[in-house]
Parts: structure tokens; C-alpha cells; sequence
């Protein structure tokens, strides 16, 4: 089992890294920017800021074409689609390996032209099918055949964003919900070992470089308020965007509903380019304190109506980064706020809190969320605290409205 748990790493490792060699090509064509090398420091959001409006808008229409073509054909002429849930539940479904491999490529594609939703699916999808093909390979087990295709999903995180502990969390605490010694290896060895596939292309980058925030009475006290505020809003739009998936347009409807929600997409990144993409450039910003009460209300305002147009126009994608980003932006007008009245504290100090404790409540995945917080941007220890107050006050409110479930 050892021995699957690093081939499946390897092979996770090697799909993360192509999803995302992928992404960085199409982002640079796509909108002009470092053309000369796929990886570069230059970030998407200095590309597409940098990109005249004009082209915005018709990169984010050639997206809503994308979209509103690629999933209706793969629905009429593909097997269903098997999702990583349904992959490791008791069935143990096979997910159709042609149909996941374009199902994941729609998704990048997508979010590299500029698509809201995030991109953590596609290698989660891809680390599971390929754990798959590798148990069925060496003939693995039932019981062991589910713990390796969620290693699977978890390597493919930790491929992607370079989070191999929060990965490991993710793999028991959201799909296995369990915890067992055999579990901790397998997903130990898959998850740094796609982890370090990864490293050999991208990097050993931090996805958030954030600068050295030191925590004080007045962040814990911040942190005791932003997380339940934080975490409710987290609850309501899990259960929004559930909602917006469920209805979301199929067939004929899917094409000009997708045109037509992506365009209106593009027009807001006429006037705020940091809306593009999955929303790290608004989290980049949020945690490096470089976001005002005036910029940061509307782009979450934007932010959640280009979520909610694009999932109900069909189109897929993750919610992780999307979460994130909310949560900073919600947390930056919270701490704004404060600052008028009350004793400055470090904004983006403020917006890692918001984002774990949104996460949290988001995904349901109060722990996974707090280490995505940690490995996401490197955080110092004097940030453990007020991020796991965050998280604990998110989780209270999440466990109060949990008891009293919507009609």
C-alpha cells in the first residue's frame, strides 16, 4: 500500500504540474504578458491589470464560449461524470477517464481566461482518477482502493497550491472522515511526494508572500469578532452556491447563459481587473494590506455576483480560492471599520483570519482551513492563535446555524 500511495503521488504530482503549466501558458497568451517564459514572476494580476479593458472583455467573452460550448457537448456525447465524493463513497464509482481528463482541461481553461471559480478540482480529479487506474492495476483492495484514490484527490491539492500538510488534513478530515495509521501513511507519502513532483517545475514557491505580521491584544480581539461574522457569511454562501449549481442552465440555455454571464463578467473587469481569475490577486492584495474600505467593498460585492452568474450559466469550477478571497475582503472592510475608531491593527493580518475562518465554514473544513491559511503565505507563529480563534468562532456559529437547518 506504501508503494501505491508514492505512485500515485508521482502520477498526482505529474498532473498537478501539467494543469498548471497549462494555466500559466494560456493566462500569458491570453492576456500579453511574460510571453517569453511560462513560469515568470510577473503575476496574473500585473498581466491582466496591465491588459487594456477592451482585451478583458473579449478574452472573458471567448471564455463564456468556452464554457457554454465544451460542458454541453461533454454531457451529450460523454459518459457521466463521476465526481471524487462518489469515487471514494461505498460504491466506489470508476470516474471515465476521457471525460475527466476534458472535464478537468474546461476548468483550466476557463480560469486561465479569467473564469471566477477556482481550479483546485481539475488535479484533485486527476489525482483521483489516477489512483484509481493504479489500484485497479495492481489489483488493491476495496477498503484500500478508497483510502488511495482519496490520497489521490489530496495530492492533487498539495501538487497544485504546494500544501502537502493541509493535503493530508483534507484527505481525512473532508473525504476519508476518518482516522486511521494507514490512512496517515498513505496520505503522508502521496501528498509530499506530489508535493515535490510539483516543486521540480514550479518551484518551492509560497502562494502568498505576506510580510511579518506580530499579533497583539488588539488582533485577538479582532479575531474574536471577525470569525463569527466571517464564518456565518461562509455558511450562507456554501449554501448559496450549492443552490446556483443545482439550477444551473443545461443544453441550449448553457450557451447564452454562459456568453452572457461571462460578458457581464468582463465589463466589471473593465473597472476592477483584480476580479479576474480565482481570486488570489484579491487575496494577494488583501494580505499584503493593499486594499482600502472604498476598493475592498465592491470587489467583494463583484466577486460573489460573477460567482453566482457562472454557476448558474453551468459553468464548473472550485470554491476554494474564491472562499479565500471572499473571506480577506470581508475581513478587510471589518478591520477598516475598526481602524476609524479603535487602535490601528495590520489589515492583512486581519484578512488571513477572515479568509481561514470563511474557508472554514465554506468547505467545512475547520482544520484543513487553518493550515491552508499557514501554508498558503508561510505565516509566522504569531499568527497561529488569532487564525484558530478565527476558525473556533467560525465553527461555533457554523455548529448554532447547523441546528436550526434552512426550509
Amino acid at each position: 500500500m506504501g508503494a501505491l500511495a508514492i505512485l500515485t503521488g508521482i502520477a498526482a504530482g505529474i498532473g498537478g504540474l501539467s494543469l498548471a503549466l497549462i494555466l500559466h501558458w494560456i493566462q500569458h497568451l491570453a492576456y500579453g504578458y511574460s510571453l517569453q517564459a511560462v513560469i515568470s514572476p510577473e503575476s496574473f494580476l500585473q498581466g491582466v491589470s496591465n491588459a487594456s479593458p477592451f482585451r478583458r472583455l473579449t478574452m472573458l467573452g471567448i471564455c463564456g464560449l468556452v464554457a457554454g460550448v465544451g460542458w454541453p457537448v461533454l454531457a451529450k456525447y460523454g459518459r457521466p461524470l463521476v465526481s471524487v465524493t462518489a469515487a471514494v463513497g461505498k460504491a466506489l464509482r470508476p470516474m471515465p477517464v476521457g471525460e475527466t481528463l476534458v472535464h478537468g482541461l474546461l476548468q483550466i481553461v476557463t480560469v486561465a481566461l479569467g473564469s471566477p471559480l477556482g481550479r483546485e478540482v481539475a488535479p484533485r480529479e486527476y489525482g483521483a482518477l489516477f489512483a484509481q487506474r493504479v489500484c485497479a492495476l495492481f489489483g488493491a483492495p476495496a477498503d484500500e482502493l478508497r483510502i488511495l484514490v482519496a490520497c489521490g484527490s489530496g495530492a492533487g491539492l498539495a501538487a497544485v497550491y504546494n500544501v502537502p500538510l493541509a493535503a493530508i488534513i483534507f484527505v481525512m478530515e473532508v473525504l476519508l472522515r476518518r482516522v486511521e495509521l494507514k490512512i496517515v501513511v498513505a496520505a503522508l507519502l502521496s501528498c509530499f511526494v506530489a508535493a515535490y513532483v510539483s516543486r521540480l517545475g514550479l518551484g518551492n514557491e509560497v502562494q502568498y508572500p505576506i510580510p511579518y505580521f506580530t499579533s497583539n491584544g488588539c488582533l485577538l480581539l479582532i479575531s474574536l469578532i471577525v470569525g463569527p461574522l466571517v464564518g456565518g457569511a461562509g455558511v450562507f454562501f456554501r449554501r448559496w452556491t450549492s443552490g446556483c449549481s443545482a439550477r444551473a442552465a443545461t443544453g441550449l440555455r448553457q450557451v447564452a447563459g454562459s456568453l452572457i454571464a461571462f460578458v457581464i463578467v468582463g465589463a466589471l473587469s473593465m473597472i476592477f481587473p483584480q476580479l479576474l481569475g480565482n481570486g488570489k490577486g484579491l487575496a494577494e492584495l488583501a494580505f499584503t494590506d493593499n486594499l482600502t474600505l472604498g476598493l475592498a467593498a465592491p470587489l467583494v460585492l463583484a466577486k460573489l455576483l460573477s460567482v453566482t452568474i457562472v454557476l448558474r450559466a453551468g459553468a464548473r469550477g472550485g470554491l476554494l480560492t474564491p472562499g479565500l478571497s471572499i473571506g480577506a475582503l470581508l475581513a478587510i472592510v471589518i478591520g477598516a471599520f475598526w481602524n476609524q475608531w479603535l487602535p490601528n491593527i495590520d489589515l492583512g493580518a486581519v484578512a488571513l483570519v477572515g479568509a481561514a475562518a470563511f474557508l472554514s465554514c465554506s468547505m467545512a473544513m475547520p482544520l484543513t482551513a487553518m493550515l491552508i491559511a499557514v501554508e498558503f503565505t508561510a505565516a509566522p507563529a504569531t499568527l497561529y492563535i488569532p487564525i484558530a480563534i478565527g476558525v473556533l468562532g467560525a465553527s461555533a456559529v457554523q455548529y448554532a446555524i447547523g441546528r436550526y437547518p434552512s426550509r
